[in-house]
């Protein structure tokens, strides 16, 4: 069942994500040759323990950290650890939080010092796909409209669209329905409405669009070892159109 927010519910929602939007510029500044994801991880909860939030990830179906951190070939969900990162990695982490019972979720994949011009491109490419899946959220139409859309940014750059992961309503839970693929044709599924607040999330690869799981049960990686970008927002759909809720507030 799709949940349809009032005003007062995507007010809450609203400081949620700009709290989520927060924390991961907090990581932005961080994000250089020699950190650690796990050094990461331990400044986001330490930001939601500052705020008095609840991280939204940590425990979740047992997973153990409260960002995710994907590195280079790694897609979505990989555990933050104590490997330093080095010049030329990407690096998406994704991260929610629980603020007075409403979730925000919002991921980025960020260049650590100089990349290469090709990760360059999947990082732009996959950041365009999940603003024109954004623009395609819009009252009176329909869910796969935001699929079309973002898959086709992706496939006609050349890149590929990850089908196993999809993006998902959000509000008082972290997954509620609908669930939105990364493709598709346009026109189907249910209507979009006011009130509908959704996570969109592209997840791109330079290759395949294959994915493997490791063997912590959690982290997904490309089937070819080529690189993978990650982004997400958190959205209402409102009577005037899309309004992105992890922003920073301007």
């Amino acid at each position: 069942m799709i949940v349809i927010k009032s005003q007062a519910e995507v007010k809450k929602m609203r400081r949620a994500g700009r709290m989520v939007a927060d924390v991961l510029m907090l990581l932005r500044d961080k994000i250089k040759p020699g950190i650690t994801s796990l050094e990461l991880d331990v400044i986001a909860y330490n930001q939601c323990r500052k705020w008095n939030v609840k991280p939204a990830f940590k425990g979740y179906g047992g997973f153990p950290f409260t960002i995710c951190a994907s590195p280079n070939e790694q897609i979505v969900h990989g555990f933050p650890n104590a490997t330093p990162l080095v010049e030329g990695d990407i690096l998406s982490v994704d991260f929610g939080l629980i603020c007075d019972g409403y979730y925000g979720d919002h991921a980025i994949t960020f260049a650590v010092g100089e990349i290469d011009s090709e990760s360059q491109r999947l990082l732009d490419v996959t950041f365009r796909s999940l603003h024109q899946g954004i623009e395609a959220a819009r009252p009176d139409g329909c869910l796969s409209d935001i699929s079309h859309a973002v898959q086709s940014c992706v496939e006609d750059a050349g890149f590929s669209v990850v089908r196993e992961f999809v993006g998902h309503g959000i509000g008082r839970q972290l997954h509620e329905d609908p669930q939105i693929p990364n493709y598709g044709s346009p026109g189907g599924g249910p209507r979009l409405r006011p009130g509908m607040t959704l996570a969109i999330e592209p997840m791109v690869n330079i290759g395949k669009p294959g994915v493997s799981i490791l063997d912590d049960g959690w982290t997904a990686v490309t089937v070819d070892g080529k690189r993978s970008a990650h982004f997400e927002h958190t959205i209402a759909i409102t009577e005037n159109g899309p309004e992105i809720l992890s922003r920073i507030d301007t």
